[in-house]
C-alpha cells in the first residue's frame, strides 16, 4: 500500500498559510503620538495653562492632541496634586485603553504587524480577560503569525485564545462585530479549525472533536479536503490505534466470542469513518492540481480500510467516493454494546493470509491492519476567509468622559 502524508508535516504546512492570508482594505488608525518630553522647571501657571487650554480645546474633536497636551502637562509636574492632573490622569488612562483597541485589529489584520499586535493583544485582555472580541482576534492572529513569522510556540496561544473564545461564544456571548467573520457559525468553524489541527499530532481524540465540529458548520472550511485527511488520520491514530491495540492484545490466537465480535463491532465502525472521511478528500481533491499529488495517497488509504471491510475488494468504491459529499459527515461513533442481529459479512476475512488486511487467524480471530505509515511531505494551513475587516465602532470610540466631571481651570496653577 502507498504511504499517505506524515503528521510531522502539519506545522511546517502552516508556512502556505502566509500567502493566503486575510484581504483587509482598512488602513491602519493614526498612531497615538508619543508626548513630548518636558524640559525640567517647565512646571509653570503660564505652561499649565497652555497645556490645559489646549487639551480642553481638543479633547473632544482630536483627542490624540489632547492627549499629548495632557502627556506634557503630566510629565512636567509630576508630583503635582488636585483636581486638574487627577482628571488629566484618569482621562489619559482611559484614552491609551481606548487606544489600543483602537489600534490592534488594523495592526494584526492590516498592517500584519503580528509581534506588536499580539503584544497590545495581551496587554487588552490583562484589563479585560474576557474581552471576547480580543480573544477571537488573539487566537486566529496567533496562528496567522505563526505561519508568517514561523514561530511553532505561537500554535499554543492560537489553541489557548480559540479554546476560551470558543467557551464564552458557546455561553450566548458575543461581540460588537464578528469581523473579520462573517458570522458567528464562521467564527466557530475557524476557531474549532485552529483547535483541531494543531491537535492533530499531540491529542487525535481531541482533534477529532474539534475538527468534526468545524466541518459541521456550514463554512467554505467544508471545501478544504485537508480537513478530511486530518480527520481520517485521526481517526486512524487515535481510536483505531487504541481499539486495534486492545483487541490485538486480548484475542490473538483465540476462537471468536461475543465479547471478540463486539470488540471488532466497535473497530469497524472507527475503520468505516476512516474511509469515509478519506473518501471526502479524494472527493474534494476532484481534479484540482495542487491536490493530486495528495489525492494518489488519500485514495490508497481509502482503498486500503475499505478493502479491509469488503473483503479484499474495492467493489463499489469509485460509486462511493462520487456520492459522499451528498451525505452528511459522521458523528463521532458511539461505542456498540450489543452485537447486531447478523454480523456484516465484510467483517469476516475470505483470505487465510494472516498477515493480509482483514485476514482471520485460523482460529478465527481477525488480524488487524497495522494502518497506514506517514512519510514526510509539506501540507498547506487552513485557507482564511476572505472577508474584509473594518474597524468597529467600539473601535474607533474616543474617550468617554460620561463618568468624570471635568474640573474647572483654577485662577492658578501652582504646586501643592
Amino acid at each position: 500500500m502507498k504511504k499517505i502524508i506524515s503528521l510531522l508535516a502539519i506545522y511546517a504546512s502552516l508556512a502556505v498559510m502566509a500567502a493566503t492570508v486575510l484581504t483587509n482594505n482598512t488602513q491602519a488608525n493614526a498612531q497615538t503620538p508619543a508626548p513630548a518630553a518636558a524640559a525640567q522647571g517647565q512646571c509653570t501657571d503660564e505652561k499649565k495653562g497652555a497645556w490645559y487650554a489646549d487639551f480642553t480645546k481638543f479633547r473632544i474633536p482630536d483627542p490624540a492632541k489632547a492627549y499629548d497636551a495632557a502627556r506634557k502637562y503630566l510629565a512636567a509636574c509630576p508630583q503635582e496634586e488636585g483636581p486638574i492632573p487627577a482628571y488629566l490622569k484618569k482621562w489619559s488612562a482611559q484614552y491609551e485603553k481606548d487606544d489600543r483597541r483602537q489600534k490592534f485589529q488594523p495592526l494584526l489584520y492590516n498592517d500584519k504587524k503580528y509581534t506588536e499586535a499580539l503584544t497590545i493583544g495581551k496587554e487588552i485582555l490583562a484589563e479585560d480577560p474576557n474581552n471576547l472580541r480580543t480573544l477571537i482576534d488573539m487566537g486566529w492572529g496567533s496562528y496567522l503569525a505563526a505561519v508568517a513569522l514561523k514561530n511553532e510556540s505561537l500554535n499554543s496561544d492560537a489553541v489557548m485564545y480559540s479554546k476560551k473564545a470558543i467557551q464564552l461564544i458557546e455561553a450566548n456571548k458575543a461581540p460588537e462585530s464578528w469581523q473579520p467573520f462573517k458570522s458567528k457559525e464562521e467564527t466557530l468553524a475557524y476557531l474549532y479549525n485552529v483547535v483541531g489541527r494543531q491537535a492533530v499530532k499531540t491529542n487525535p481524540t481531541e482533534a477529532l472533536n474539534a475538527l468534526i465540529k468545524s466541518m459541521q458548520m456550514e463554512t467554505d472550511l467544508k471545501k478544504d479536503p485537508w480537513n478530511y485527511y486530518f480527520i481520517g488520520v485521526s481517526y486512524e491514530t487515535g481510536p483505531y490505534a487504541s481499539l486495534s491495540a486492545a483487541y490485538k492484545a486480548k484475542y490473538p490466537g483465540k476462537d471468536e466470542t461475543t465479547e471478540s465480535k463486539l470488540a471488532l463491532e466497535n473497530i469497524n465502525q472507527v475503520i468505516d469513518r476512516m474511509v469515509d472521511a478519506y473518501a471526502r478528500a479524494v472527493a474534494l481533491a476532484g481534479t484540482d492540481a495542487k491536490y493530486q499529488a495528495q489525492k494518489k495517497d488519500w485514495l490508497d488509504a481509502a482503498s486500503t480500510w475499505y478493502k479491509y471491510r469488503h473483503n479484499q475488494s474495492d467493489t463499489g468504491l469509485n460509486e462511493m467516493i462520487a456520492s459522499v459529499l451528498s451525505k452528511p459527515l459522521p458523528p463521532l461513533p458511539t461505542p456498540i454494546t450489543t452485537l447486531p442481529a447478523t454480523t456484516p459479512a465484510a467483517t469476516t476475512p475470505t483470505s487465510g493470509n494472516p498477515g493480509a488486511a482483514g485476514a482471520n487467524t485460523s482460529s478465527g480471530a481477525a488480524v488487524l491492519p497495522a494502518g497506514t505509515k506517514p512519510v514526510g511531505s509539506a501540507v498547506p494551513a487552513v485557507t482564511p476567509p476572505t472577508t474584509k475587516t473594518t474597524t468597529t465602532a467600539a473601535a474607533t470610540t474616543t474617550v468617554s468622559t460620561k463618568t468624570t466631571t471635568k474640573p474647572k481651570p483654577r485662577n492658578n496653577h501652582r504646586r501643592h
